[in-house]
């Protein structure tokens, strides 16, 4: 059925009511000659089957949909269950919007005030908000925080082990932030930020340290001796985790000190698509949430005793004046955050666990099969999640030599590291069986 939202009759009412008598009237105020004349030059339109055919032929000229992938560096390839899905395309959920009437919206409240709960809960803080846009926007966030709560603090740390991508958002953010100052802290040969650097240049000016969790690289930082190095000069640790899975077997970051932990939770129950969309996971500790960004869902209760959901914190500048507000983020990716609430309950604590180590198994074992040939060796020392780098002579040669056989083997550091441009970043999750491995070894062998 054709949707034709005003009929002439409508149309001819509306002209009436604002005292015009056609359409054109109402654009006369453009100059005539700046008005388009011409009609648009649309194609005739199609059945459904016919566009069903047509979009499947755009997208099977995208030849990386068929190959087998082994690329993360900040999006990973996990296992979506089908029940994700299907919760998600209920109409009361995918068509609904902002919960701004609790009376009308307490499904999606309740549904955020979860997603809330779960990620204090993986980060081992004390309260989490309503979601970020992504990885990315909640780190530069997290450190816009950081600055609030340390106002006479102009300096942020960045490690250079963070995703770059989280680097140049936040360096995005901070720049026309005033007076703000950026360091980038070097890594070590375990490729973990360099704790010799952190004791020399954090200081008394530094309102924060930034570090992946894991980093970039996949390697676990020592988030223990990070926060000692901050600490003692009151800065705050400040953890951004792109692969959120690990931490069903890390320590969580709120353990190891940190004041704030942010992560990207594409990889509970959200395809890649292609880069987006994402989900920013943001938690910090109580003592800190009136400078925390986004909003904040509660639990409450009416006079009769009956349990409810309200916007308890909504400290964004759709909601107060802008100078007062802690952020210009004017809306969660509500449904993306439905999606890794779904995945997350559905799993479970044990579950997850389960699924870690599957990871963590698979990507050591394609490790230690990749290395054991001799031509590929690690290149950090450090433990590693679920991605590894790898070091080899002519490794941008490998990778192109591997995609024409139809296998994506890996990120080449050298894109962002210049040193290492001889490095491959290689993603292994429970997507990839002995037989993808064995796959991957063969081409990158060759």
């Amino acid at each position: 059925m054709r949707f034709i939202p005003h009929s002439p009759a409508d149309i001819e009412h509306m002209l009436a009511a604002v005292g015009v008598d056609s359409l054109d009237e109402l654009f006369r105020d453009i100059p005539a000659a700046l008005r388009a004349t011409g009609s648009i030059d649309l194609p005739p339109g199609l059945s459904e089957q016919a566009v069903r055919g047509h979009l499947e032929a755009l997208a099977a000229r995208n030849p990386g949909a068929a190959m087998l992938s082994f690329l993360g560096a900040g999006a990973y390839p996990h296992f979506v269950p089908a029940i994700v899905d299907n919760i998600l395309q209920r109409a009361e959920f995918y068509s609904a919007y902002t919960p701004y009437q609790p009376e009308v919206s307490q499904g999606t409240l309740q549904a955020i005030f979860e997603f809330q709960t779960l990620t204090a809960m993986l980060f081992g803080l004390e309260v989490g908000n309503a979601s970020m846009y992504d990885g990315a926007s909640a780190t530069a966030e997290a450190v816009l925080m950081a600055l609030r709560l340390h106002p006479k603090r102009p300096r942020v740390v960045l490690a250079r082990t963070l995703p770059p991508e989280y680097r140049d958002t936040v360096r995005t953010y901070l720049d026309g932030a005033g007076d703000s100052e950026l360091l980038e802290a070097p890594c070590d040969a375990d490729g973990r930020v360099d704790a010799a650097w952190l004791a020399a240049n954090v200081d008394a000016r530094t309102a924060a340290v930034v570090v992946g969790y894991p980093n970039v690289f996949g390697i676990v930082e020592d988030l223990v001796a990070v926060h000692t190095a901050a600490a003692a000069h009151g800065a705050l640790l400040v953890t951004a985790t792109a692969e959120p899975l690990a931490l069903a077997l890390l320590r969580p970051p709120g353990e190891c000190g940190a004041a704030i932990a942010v992560g990207e939770g594409q990889s509970f129950g959200v395809p890649l698509s292609y880069g987006g969309p994402g989900v920013g996971l943001f938690a910090t500790r109580l003592q800190h949430v009136r400078s925390m960004p986004g909003r904040l869902v509660g639990e409450a209760h009416d006079e009769a005793g009956r349990r409810g959901y309200v916007l308890t914190l909504a400290t964004r500048e759709q909601h107060i004046r802008r100078e007062r507000a802690t952020s210009n983020i004017c809306t969660n990716h509500g449904l993306i955050a439905l999606a890794t609430t779904v995945y997350l309950s559905l799993l479970g604590k044990h579950g997850l666990r389960r699924l870690a180590h599957l990871n963590l198994a698979r990507a050591h074992r394609a490790a230690a099969r990749l290395t054991a040939g001799g031509r590929w060796r690690l290149a950090f020392a450090g433990p590693f999640f679920n991605e590894f780098a790898v070091r080899g002579t002519d490794a941008r040669g490998a990778l192109a030599r591997a995609q024409a056989a139809g296998v994506l083997a890996g990120v080449p550091l050298g894109r962002w590291y210049p040193e290492f441009d001889d490095v491959l970043l290689i993603a292994v999750t429970e997507l990839h069986d002995d037989a993808a491995v064995a796959r991957l070894v063969e081409v990158l062998a060759a």
